[in-house]
């Protein structure tokens, strides 16, 4: 099945990357047809560390970095396998407050567009931005939208339950993140004061 992009302009870009989906790609294939080769890496793992102080911890860390190879080439390394955007949709500027919106109820897009106006730093989405975003997450099964009988005829958007879950993750790492808020502000202090001594090779 070859994925077809919505025409909205900014998701053509999206739809250029897509490539037909056999269903029988394993994520190690898509990984190698990505010219991303697990056994590749590790041997270049394994020559690197050789290089290393022999230290208790190297084969621990060995075999830590191993396991992380194996896991990228079962997750996918290609742009459009699905770790890899969802990371990426949490690093947007938009896409992580959209979810937290829309876990407090269903709106329509104006409505969405107006309470990122009073909720963001930046005051205003546009609504192609706003749109593009939406889709994005519509795509990724995160949101729904379905109609609404009003005059004229409208639309809300909603969490789907891999959205709500999503959503009860994104809320964890801003649990942790105020709670080591003045940890990570401390280490910003020390960090400026001791680069101030630091060789111009290692700014």
């Amino acid at each position: 099945m070859i994925r077809r992009h919505s025409g909205v302009p900014g998701d053509r870009a999206a739809a250029a990357r897509a490539t037909p989906l056999t269903g029988t790609m394993s994520r190690k294939e898509s990984a190698a047809r990505a010219g991303w080769n697990a056994a590749e890496i590790e041997q270049g793992i394994d020559a690197l560390l050789q290089q290393e102080p022999d230290t208790p911890t190297r084969a621990e860390a060995l075999a830590r970095l191993h396991s992380l190879v194996q896991n990228m080439a079962a997750d996918g390394v290609r742009r459009d396998d699905p770790i890899r955007e969802v990371f990426a949709r949490l690093g947007d500027k938009w896409s992580p407050l959209l979810l937290l919106l829309l876990a407090a109820g269903s709106f329509r897009h104006a409505t969405l567009r107006r309470l990122v106006g009073l909720t963001s730093a930046d005051r205003r989405i546009s609504q192609r931005m706003l749109t593009l975003r939406l889709r994005s997450l519509e795509r990724d099964g995160l949101i729904r939208r379905h109609a609404i009988d009003s005059h004229p005829p409208g639309v809300l958007y909603a969490l789907t339950p891999a959205g709500r879950g999503l959503v009860e993750q994104i809320e964890a790492l801003m649990a942790w993140t105020r709670q080591h808020a003045a940890e990570i502000r401390r280490a910003r202090e020390e960090f400026a004061s001791a680069s101030r001594n630091f060789p111009p090779e290692e700014l």
